[in-house]
Formats: C-alpha cells, structure tokens, sequence
C-alpha cells in the first residue's frame, strides 16, 4: 500500500533490530603492522649471514656480519629488515674508523625506513691511493666501498633491493661477443689470472671490470655487454 506524506519529516528511526543481509557491514579485525624504528625490542636471537672480503692490501681478510630482525612474524605483512652490523680481522689497522662506521649502519638501520641509500654511499668512496682490483678484473675504489658491495648482496638477499638482470637479448649478444673472442684470441696466455678477460682488458665504465675490449672497431664489455654502438 502506497501512502502519501503531505507533512514535512522531521525525524526518522529504523524499527527492528536486525539489518537486512545485504546491508549488513561486519568491521574485518585491524591488524597492528609493525615497521622498522630505533625503538624495537631486539630479539634474543637474530638470523644474518656474514660475508668475506679479501683484498690484495692485507694479509687478513675482513668478515662482515649482518644480522635481520623479522617484523610482523607470521602476517602476510612479515619482512625481513636489517637490524645490525659487525666487521672482525685480525688486521686491526683500521680498527677504530671500521668500529665507527659499522656503529653508524647499525644505527641508521635501526631508525627505520629506506636504507637502500647506504649502498651508493658507500660505493662512492674512493681511496686516495687508488684502489685496487679484484679477481676477475673487479675494480674496487676503496675498501669501504667493498663493504658497500657487501650489504647490497644482502639486501638482495632479503629482497630489500631488486637485483637488475639483463634481458635475453642482451644474453645473447654477450654471449656472441664471449664466442667471437674466444675464436680470435685461442691462446690462453692471453686472458687474466682468473682466464675471463683478456689481461690487457679496460675498465668498463658501467660495471667497473677489466672486461673492455675492442670487437669490430667498437669497445665492447664482455662482463655486462656494454658497447658504444649499441
């Protein structure tokens, strides 16, 4: 039956106390995430993994050890976030700045948000005397820098930062850049110590090894398939 309101409403309520199914709102339980700030609790125990770096400059090599804490365990929100950071040798030469630099990452680790930024910083540090290389024709501006390259590897590891792969195309290009080489250069004398490069190689500009060679009037890098004409 249709009735005909000739007043104005001046007020309503709803009658029953049940609402219809399809108007029903049922509030879904808030989940409290958790992120990474300089006033998390550090767990009793904490996962990392410890890297080895040698150099050409010391006898003694350097141990890295990175440990993570892991937020919001068991969530779907669950991440692994680096917590601290050691460095042990029995070099103790540079034992006082290596004690400091490693109290700085541990802190800025603790204090949350994007870290990723201590990567570049640190692989922006040149040593004034100039360096050295590592096996395989790596160039490594400092010792510094290593340790750099060090947390980059673990915070791939984590997931933190997005490793860059190259493409199929680029792999095939390397790859016939790697065979045409071989085939003109068949005497083994010629390559480095670790018989990737050829031992009069250039330093690629891009991926910082001694892997630049001339192929078919262009300098060509047959480590990350950098070349000039392409």
């Amino acid at each position: 039956m249709v009735h005909k309101i000739a007043k104005k409403i001046v007020s309503y309520k709803v009658l029953g106390n049940e609402l219809p199914p399809d108007i029903a709102h049922v509030e879904e339980p808030k989940i409290d995430v958790e992120s990474m700030h300089e006033n998390v609790t550090r767990p009793e125990i904490l996962m990392g993994a410890t890297y080895k770096i040698k150099t050409p400059q010391s006898e003694h090599a350097l141990y890295i050890t990175i440990n993570d804490v892991i937020l919001n365990e068991g969530t779907e929100y669950e991440e692994r976030h680096p917590y601290e950071v050691f460095v042990n040798s029995k070099n103790m030469e540079h034992f006082q700045w290596v004690l400091a630099l490693t109290r700085v990452i541990s802190a800025v680790f603790r204090k949350g948000g994007d870290v990723c930024f201590l990567v570049e910083e640190l692989k922006a540090v040149f040593d004034p005397q100039g360096g050295y290389f590592k096996k395989g024709g790596v160039f490594m501006p400092s010792l510094v820098a290593e340790i750099g390259y060090a947390i980059e590897a673990h915070l791939k590891e984590i997931g933190m930062i997005k490793s860059v792969e190259m493409d199929t195309h680029q792999k095939q290009f390397l790859a016939a850049k790697r065979k045409e080489f071989e085939a003109l250069h068949s005497d083994t004398s010629s390559l480095d110590e670790a018989g990737d490069f050829p031992a009069k190689a250039l330093l690629c500009g891009k991926c910082q090894t001694k892997a630049l060679v001339l192929m078919d009037g262009c300098m060509t890098c047959l480590n990350c398939g950098d070349s000039k004409c392409s």
